[in-house]
């Protein structure tokens, strides 16, 4: 099987490659398992070192609209015989807010470009696009329901959550006509993230863990009572996986789910984090609010019934403390005693 993945160097893209090259196997849309031969990650960045030395890895560097250009010269991202893509790669909310045209090609134009080239080939791929908890939004005009469910009609808020509204639709009406097998799964903010922060409006809701587990000091930029609904990596690439392991049936409509959430706040974060951590490193958490990114956050839902993600096996986590402790075992060296 060959499997493409978009956004393949980043931080979901490299810890789905690696689970699938470990697993080796993939039962793709309910068919008998099938031996992985081939992963093409596809970025502007290089795979880490243990990727790139896969002999079953290929990495294709570049931006990706231009490698899906028509008269692109260089091989195909994707080539006949891809059975499955992850499409990962996007601009992050925050990026989307300060640059109105870099969200619009990375997010829409991008998408649409990728969608073209599967139409392309002989044999229809499953594509896995993965859309954002952001395509819900709050409004005086329109508010949303106390519980978002997988019928609640989206109503973004802000660019990048329209544009992966409208890649959902582009997906959907791309696997109506036959050019596709379209699977639309609805991304809950991803915490506790390894590494460095990076420009979406949520990024602090892994570096209020992160870095104060760092020894380093972290501002959360929003009020301690603020709800958020997150998902641990792990959980959020197994929703990825399953998505794509699924059958026709199983999955049913070709409307987008949900991926299911833990319902918290900033403040029971932070207790959580005491709780495992010591009061001591908790104490690095610098309350200091920022409207423009507690806008963004507000608008979004924190209550999710994920009914046909739980119909798949998939299940939320049970508490923050146990994110923040699968966080310390899979990232031990991150760990380091408050700095004076």
């Amino acid at each position: 099987m060959n499997i493409v993945i978009t956004g393949g160097a980043g931080f979901l893209g490299v810890r789905l490659a690696r689970e699938l090259l470990k697993q080796e196997t993939l039962s793709l849309a309910g068919s008998p398992a099938q031996t992985i031969t081939r992963i093409t990650l596809v970025d502007r960045a290089a795979p880490p070192a243990d990727l790139a030395a896969d002999s079953r890895v290929h990495a294709m560097e570049g931006d990706l609209n231009a490698l899906l250009e028509p008269d692109n010269t260089a091989a195909p991202v994707v080539a006949e015989g891809t059975s499955l893509i992850f499409h990962l790669a996007a601009a992050v909310s925050g990026e989307c807010e300060a640059d109105f045209d870099l969200g619009m090609r990375s997010n829409l134009d991008a998408t649409r470009a990728l969608l073209q080239a599967c139409r392309e080939l002989k044999a229809a791929p499953t594509l896995v696009f993965a859309s954002s908890l952001a395509v819900f939004g709050n409004s005086p005009e329109q508010p949303l329901p106390e519980v978002i469910t997988d019928t609640t009609l989206p109503t973004p808020q802000n660019s990048y959550g329209i544009q992966k509204f409208i890649g959902e639709q582009l997906v959907a009406d791309y696997s109506r006509k036959g050019f596709v097998r379209g699977r639309n799964v609805r991304l809950m903010t991803v915490s506790v993230r390894p590494g460095k922060p990076n420009g979406a409006a949520s990024s602090f809701l892994s570096g209020m863990i992160r870095e104060p587990l760092a020894g380093v000091r972290a501002v959360c930029p929003v009020a301690p009572e603020t709800p958020v609904a997150l998902s641990s990596p792990g959980h959020t690439i197994d929703g990825l996986i399953r998505a794509a392991e699924a059958s026709d049936t199983q999955w049913g409509a070709r409307t987008a789910i949900n991926l299911p959430a833990l319902k918290t706040t900033a403040g029971e974060m932070a207790a959580a984090l005491a709780r495992v951590a010591g009061k001591e490193v908790a104490g690095l958490i610098d309350w200091q609010p920022d409207p423009l990114i507690a806008n963004i956050v507000t608008s979004w839902p924190a209550h999710i019934r994920a009914e046909r993600a739980a119909s798949l096996g998939l299940l939320p986590e049970q508490s923050f403390d146990d994110i923040i402790r699968a966080y310390l075992r899979e990232n031990p060296y991150a760990v380091k005693p408050p700095q004076r």
